[in-house]
């Protein structure tokens, strides 16, 4: 029997972990990014934190809970994986943790952890298995080694639309001609409205921008991942330091150049010998939010061959969820892991 040709339209967090765990299968896959390098876009602009001690809805909490474990055992598979597991520190927020998988911090404790705060609250809750990656670096590596595996990657190449036979995929029109396929898995960030319009699909995705502020520093100043109600912020380097932002909207006094310079500011006075930190870069990154905040991922039951996978906490969740969905695809069969997450609950 032949393999089926699977055509994974973006080459992001999700794409490159699709392709990863469906190329190391044996599976015919063909990454097509319309970028000339993986991880442009969305994926580059993400302060990725892998967090999981946040509230979320009981239907999509086993997903959070089995995040961390999947990142562990990709990191044994891949030991070239860079996972920054130093622990996320958060006080003075008004968005529900699970306390319970916190540790309480004292301020003496806190000086000991982070000795390069200005100010320290007299209180904080630690999360220890919490961490971070390099969101290129994750990327590049997933999709290089899909590539060992035998995986194909058309960069700098533009999908323009998905033709179809009835109700049946047959291939993709790119701006470098038409590739057929059996299934198509868009992982395309919010291009999957335009992409799935024309089939007359809705899928209840938009725009969600947020802020990254990159700055240059001459040592390390930030040893955890620090969240509170003046700032996020965490070290990727040991002389880059980024801060998250949330977007407000394009006017001079709230746009993105004005919020990052902000944040810019908040840190160099939050941080002992912050003035020795220099602003490099500000960019908005619009990340896919589906309509109740949770990923959407499944085979459409109109379109035979269209796999979507959409989801806001990429950089969290990508890894397991693509797992599972490399197991629907080869298996034809349903995972129930992912029951929650298909588009027809909206």
């Amino acid at each position: 029997m032949n393999k089926p040709k699977i055509v994974i339209i973006g080459a992001g967090i999700v794409g490159a972990s699709m392709a990863y765990h469906l190329a190391k299968r044996n599976q015919d896959v063909i990454v097509i990014e319309q970028h000339s390098a993986a991880a442009q876009e969305v994926t580059e602009k993400s302060f990725a934190w892998i967090h999981t001690t946040h509230e979320v809805a009981p239907p999509y909490q086993h997903l959070y809970d089995l995040a961390l474990e999947e990142y562990h055992t990709l990191q044994q598979e891949l030991p070239e994986l860079n996972i920054h597991w130093n622990g996320a520190l958060t006080w003075d927020i008004s968005s529900p943790v699970k306390q319970h998988r916190f540790q309480k911090l004292n301020r003496t404790q806190l000086m000991e952890l982070e000795p390069n705060l200005e100010e320290y609250p007299d209180e904080a809750f630690f999360a220890s298995e919490e961490g971070a990656v390099n969101p290129i670096e994750i990327t590049k590596l997933l999709l290089g080694k899909a590539q060992e595996y035998g995986a194909k990657v058309l960069l700098s190449t533009r999908v323009t639309g998905l033709e179809k036979d009835a109700s049946q995929l047959i291939g993709v029109h790119t701006s470098n001609g038409f590739v057929e396929s059996d299934i198509v898995v868009l992982a395309a960030g919010t291009s999957i409205l335009e992409l799935c319009s024309p089939l007359e699909i809705h899928v209840p995705v938009t725009s969600s921008p947020s802020i990254l502020i990159q700055m240059k520093t001459s040592h390390k100043y930030i040893h955890t991942l620090i969240s509170n109600a003046k700032f996020e912020a965490r070290q990727l380097t040991d002389h880059i330091l980024l801060a998250a932002e949330d977007y407000i909207d394009d006017s001079l006094e709230n746009g993105p150049e004005a919020v990052g310079k902000r944040a810019f500011d908040t840190l160099r006075h939050s941080l002992k010998d912050g003035d020795q930190i220099e602003l490099e870069s500000i960019k908005v990154g619009l990340r896919p939010m589906p309509e109740d905040g949770y990923p959407i991922v499944g085979f459409d039951n109109r379109i035979k061959g269209l796999y979507l996978a959409s989801m806001h906490a990429a950089i969290t969740l990508a890894p397991l969820i693509a797992r599972l969905a490399a197991n629907e695809i080869i298996n034809q069969q349903s995972e129930s892991k992912l029951a929650p997450c298909r588009l027809s609950r909206f």
